[in-house]
């Protein structure tokens, strides 16, 4: 066979995988329109139970009994959750995100249908909770289904989940271009190849069967709003500082809320109900906080008159009932929600903006529609979905200068406040380390500040060069910071320094006058990879460590012998991070029924001491890794438990509680 024969049905092959590719990105989206159209099918039939049959038997009786709507559904939920899905060691988009980073794309679709049921029941029954998470993981679950059915390489799987989950957004909030730019910024975090056009037709066919079963109308109908004023905008930036704030607030309660009920001593199963509680009774007297709250929304964007304390009180309790209803257990996203909060802050913002400026008439329900994006932005990070969902969503690109200036705001100030989003704030907690849709080199998360010396011998510039020579022979050192009169870094004096002057008469000489002066430096909050690199570039042996706000002020020093300390830490950190990726791979690829928990052994534990063939471990129970500081043991039979290890367990049947009762007392009780 010649050459030519061989370079064609390699471009044969190239092409097939291309058209096999397209098609299944163009599946993907079909999918994904027609299950997120079947999920609003389920929210509307759930919503209409729930509050015109429900609400009808029992609100006559008492104003009360609207608790009993979102509790019962709380409790449907729980069990389903209980029976069907299991627990899970992320909410909703973070999973996938794990899954695209660590697992190859690899999802357990089996669990949609049920997600699906749980998702819309949460909704339907009032749930302080969104849409688009659920929407998110029916795309992105369909994209991982075709994927693996069609036998594709992990990097095609990955593509494919996001395509399915830009096909998610699309869908669920008729915004294409935002879906994309959801996939790219949130779930790969990276963009290449053949990538943009896998997205592009999968969140065109998603729209396309979207529009078809239902409209191609805009998520919100607006009214025109223009930016009337140069003047306006330091208003809009003021705006963009709150939003800030606000968003990283509301990261910081959803994990908090998660904390409180995870430790809460009751079943599951029931913690759903007790969210549910919270919100009847805040629904009692804020019934607009009930479900997604569009109606709200788009009333507010239309210019209807709402009191500014309604305005504040539906913000404020919107931001505490979506961490309660996450933490709780009911399923659904935080990304509608934030929507309100956001809509809530702006139009209240706008109202007391008007009062103080009232020439420049300033239309709240404008400060409103800004007010979305800003928070959205600051709570996911994702500033260009953010944008282009608003325009999507409202089709007006009138206040475009405003909007972009409120969310670079935001997000300045909410990643100053909370440095990781929402979705990776979750992984971060499990010891995940995720950037640009990959786990991190640990070396570049190792910080200056972390290994540099904070306490070392210095000189002044006045010192006598005989001072130095005698400091040098009693610290053993090649290099020594050098001040000025006034405390500040003047320079640095090396042995090589000293030698060339050595030759010389020193009497009356000062370190002054042969110290090196050209410096580089590195600052605290660098990384030691990049600190790494310039002792690299320029032959140097330590660096001076200074404040990013005053370069003169000295406030460490970085060795060669500190570099050598930092790569034992990244070691035992690098051992770390490979045990959390490596729980995390086998929690996706382990069977549906398959849970893995780990758990720290305490010093109180019974089975400290004890060999792993002695401990009477559970039915359907293993230990598949024991981790001890930085190092990971075969976890054989003869293998002793000490405190402080880490133990990963897999377990078919049961609960996270009953299993750490298990590792913390000895007792077991087998879950009812």
């Amino acid at each position: 066979m010649n050459l030519w024969t061989w370079k064609q049905r390699l471009t044969t092959l190239r092409q097939n995988e291309a058209i096999v590719l397209g098609s299944a990105a163009l599946l993907a989206g079909l999918s994904s329109g027609l299950g997120i159209w079947i999920f609003k099918q389920l929210i509307t039939l759930f919503q209409k139970l729930a509050f015109d049959m429900l609400a009808s038997e029992l609100v006559p009786f008492s104003r009360a009994g609207i608790i009993l709507i979102p509790a019962l559904g709380g409790l449907l939920v729980g069990i389903i959750s209980w029976k069907w899905i299991g627990e899970e060691r992320h909410h909703g988009v973070a999973g996938i995100i794990e899954a695209v980073a660590l697992a190859g794309g690899r999802l357990h679709y089996q669990r949609i249908p049920a997600k699906m049921v749980t998702s819309a029941l949460s909704i339907g029954f009032g749930a302080s909770v969104g849409p688009e998470d659920p929407s998110v993981q029916i795309g992105a679950n369909s994209g991982s289904w075709i994927g693996q059915t069609f036998h594709l390489s992990e990097e095609r799987v990955r593509v494919l989940v996001a395509a399915g989950a830009a096909s998610g957004i699309s869908a669920a909030f008729n915004a294409p271009i935002a879906g994309v730019f959801f996939a790219i910024e949130v779930i790969l975090g990276e963009l290449g190849g053949s990538t943009p056009g896998i997205l592009l037709l999968a969140t065109i066919a998603s729209a396309a069967l979207t529009q078809a079963l239902v409209s191609p109308e805009p998520a919100f109908h607006v009214p025109a709003y223009t930016f009337h004023s140069i003047w306006e905008l330091p208003i809009y930036l003021i705006l963009g500082v709150l939003a800030g704030i606000v968003s990283a607030l509301y990261v910081r309660l959803i994990y908090l809320a998660q904390d409180q009920f995870r430790y809460l001593p009751v079943p599951g199963w029931l913690k759903p109900a007790i969210a549910g509680i919270a919100v009847g009774i805040t629904g009692i007297f804020l019934p607009q906080i009930f479900g997604v709250g569009y109606e709200t929304i788009e009333a507010i964007l239309n210019g209807e008159a709402f009191p500014l304390g309604l305005l504040v009180g539906l913000m404020l309790a919107r931001l505490i009932l979506t961490p309660i209803s996450v933490g709780g257990g009911f399923m659904g996203g935080v990304f509608a929600p934030a929507l309100f909060i956001g809509v809530m802050l702006g139009a209240s913002f706008g109202q007391g903006a008007d009062m103080i400026f009232p020439g420049l008439n300033l239309a709240p329900a404008a400060f409103g529609l800004v007010g979305m994006a800003a928070v959205l932005a600051g709570a996911i990070h994702a500033p260009l979905t953010a944008i282009l969902l608003l325009f999507e969503m409202t089709r007006d690109y009138r206040i475009i200068l405003p909007l972009m200036g409120a969310v670079a705001t935001s997000l300045l100030i909410s990643r100053k406040i909370q440095p990781q989003s929402v979705y990776f704030f979750g992984l971060l907690r499990k010891g995940i380390r995720i950037q640009h849709g990959r786990d991190v080199d640990v070396l570049e998360e190792l910080r200056v500040s972390e290994v540099m010396e904070k306490e070392y011998p210095v000189l002044h510039t006045d010192d006598s060069l005989a001072h130095a020579l005698a400091l040098f022979q009693q610290t053993h050192r090649h290099g020594i910071p050098v001040l000025d009169a006034n405390g500040d870094l003047a320079g640095i004096l090396t042995l090589q320094d000293l030698n060339r002057h050595l030759e010389f008469p020193i009497e009356g000489k000062q370190i002054g006058e042969i110290c090196t002066r050209s410096l580089e430096v590195t600052y605290p909050d660098e990384s030691l990879s990049r600190a790494l690199r310039k002792m690299s570039t320029f032959d140097i042996g330590r660096l001076p460590v200074v404040e990013r706000e005053n370069p003169r002020r000295l406030i460490g020093l970085l060795r060669r012998a500190d570099v050598i300390r930092a790569y034992n830490i990244a070691l035992s950190r690098r051992e770390l991070y490979r045990h959390r990726a490596g729980q995390a791979r086998l929690n996706w690829m382990t069977p549906t029924a398959v849970q893995v928990y780990e758990f720290t052994l305490p010093p109180s534990s019974p089975w400290i001491g004890k060999s792993l063939q002695e401990i009477p471990l559970p039915d359907h129970c293993l230990i598949a890794s024991l981790n001890r500081g930085s190092q990971t043991l075969v976890p054989h039979g003869n293998a002793t438990l000490q405190a402080g290890d880490v133990l990963v367990v897999t377990s078919q049947e049961a609960s996270r509680e009953t299993l750490e009762r298990f590792f913390v007392t000895g007792e077991f009780i087998r879950d009812l």
